[in-house]
C-alpha cells in the first residue's frame, strides 16, 4: 500500500530538519499524502510548541507554500497538534478559523490538578521530569493522576472535538510498569470510558508508533488490547510516525501494519482532497 503520515514536527517547535527535507523524504518512501503537525503554541515558557504569532503565522506560509510547490508528487496539510488544559489553553476552533487549519490532533502533554497552576509533563525523555511531576502535582497519587488525565482528556475529546486523538494513551510511556499495570481493572476502566466517548464524538484514533521506534514503549499508543477493543466498536483510526526528524516518517510501519492487520483492521484514515477517506491496509 502507498503510505502516508499526518503526524509531523519540525523545526518550527520540537523536531529538527526545515519542513521540506519531511516532504522529500515522504516522496522517497512512496508517500501520497504528508500532514504537518507542529504543537501549537502554549502560554507559558516552554522548549516544545511554536513560540509565538509570528513564528505560527510563518509556519502557515511555509506549509501551504509547499502545497503549491509540491502539487502533483505529494499531497501536503496543514494542521497543529493543540494541547487542552482548561482554563489555560485556547478553543482549538481559534486556531482552526486563524490559521486556516486543515486538521487537528488534539492529545494531552500536561495534567492539571484541578485549580493548581503547576502542570504534571508526562511527556520527554526524562523519566525524573515524569516523577518529580506526579510528586509535586499529585503528591505521589498515582491513581488520582492518571484518572485526572484521563478525564481531562475526554473533556477535550468532547468539547474540542480534535479529527485526530493523538497518542492517547501515551500516560504509559514514562510509567514504564512501575505506578500501574495496564491491566488493573481502574486503569481499563478509565481506557474503555474513553473508547466510548471517542465512539460518541466521532473522532478518529491515532496508531502512533514513536514510542516503539524511539525504543520508549514496548506497545503502539494506544496498546494491542486498547486496539482490539477499537475494531470492536468500529472506531475510525489512522498511522503515524509522529516524526521529529526526516528520517522518521515511515517509523516501524511495515511492522504497525501488520499488527494492526492482526488485530482485524481492514482501513486507516486519510484526508484527502474530498475529505476523510478510508484507504484499505
Amino acid at each position: 500500500m502507498r503510505l502516508f503520515n499526518l503526524h509531523t514536527h519540525s523545526r518550527f517547535c520540537d523536531g529538527s530538519g526545515d519542513p521540506e527535507e519531511y516532504v522529500q523524504a515522504a516522496i522517497g518512501a512512496g508517500f501520497h499524502t504528508l500532514g504537518f503537525s507542529s504543537h501549537g503554541p502554549v502560554p507559558f515558557p516552554n522548549n516544545f510548541a511554536i513560540q509565538d504569532e509570528e513564528m505560527l503565522a510563518e509556519y502557515c506560509r511555509t506549509i501551504n507554500a509547499l502545497k503549491i510547490k509540491y502539487t502533483g508528487q505529494i499531497n501536503i496539510w496543514l494542521g497543529l497538534e493543540l494541547d487542552y488544559i482548561e482554563g489555560i489553553t485556547k478553543d482549538f476552533g481559534i486556531y482552526r478559523e486563524s490559521c486556516g487549519l486543515d486538521f487537528v490532533i488534539g492529545s494531552l502533554h500536561l495534567v492539571r490538578n484541578g485549580p493548581d497552576t503547576n502542570l504534571w509533563f508526562i511527556d520527554g525523555a526524562k523519566i525524573e521530569t515524569y516523577d518529580n511531576g506526579l510528586n509535586q502535582v499529585f503528591n505521589g497519587d498515582i491513581r488520582k493522576a492518571v484518572t485526572t488525565y484521563y478525564e481531562q482528556l475526554n473533556k477535550m475529546i468532547s468539547t474540542q472535538k480534535p479529527e485526530i486523538i493523538g497518542h492517547f494513551d501515551k500516560i504509559k510511556m514514562n510509567n514504564k510498569g512501575r505506578y500501574f499495570k495496564e491491566d488493573e481493572p481502574w486503569y481499563r476502566d478509565l481506557v474503555l470510558q474513553t473508547i466510548d466517548n471517542i465512539r460518541n464524538t466521532g473522532s478518529i484514533v491515532e496508531v502512533n508508533t514513536r514510542g516503539i521506534y524511539k525504543k520508549r514503549s514496548d506497545d503502539l499508543y494506544p496498546g494491542t488490547w486498547a486496539l482490539e477493543h477499537l475494531n470492536t466498536m468500529k472506531i475510525p483510526i489512522t498511522l503515524s510516525a509522529d516524526a521529529h526528524h526526516p528520517s522518521e516518517v515511515n517509523g516501524y510501519y511495515a511492522e504497525a501494519l501488520e499488527i494492526l492487520r492482526k488485530i482485524g483492521f481492514r482501513g486507516l484514515m486519510c484526508l484527502t482532497e474530498e475529505g476523510w477517506k478510508e484507504q484499505v491496509i
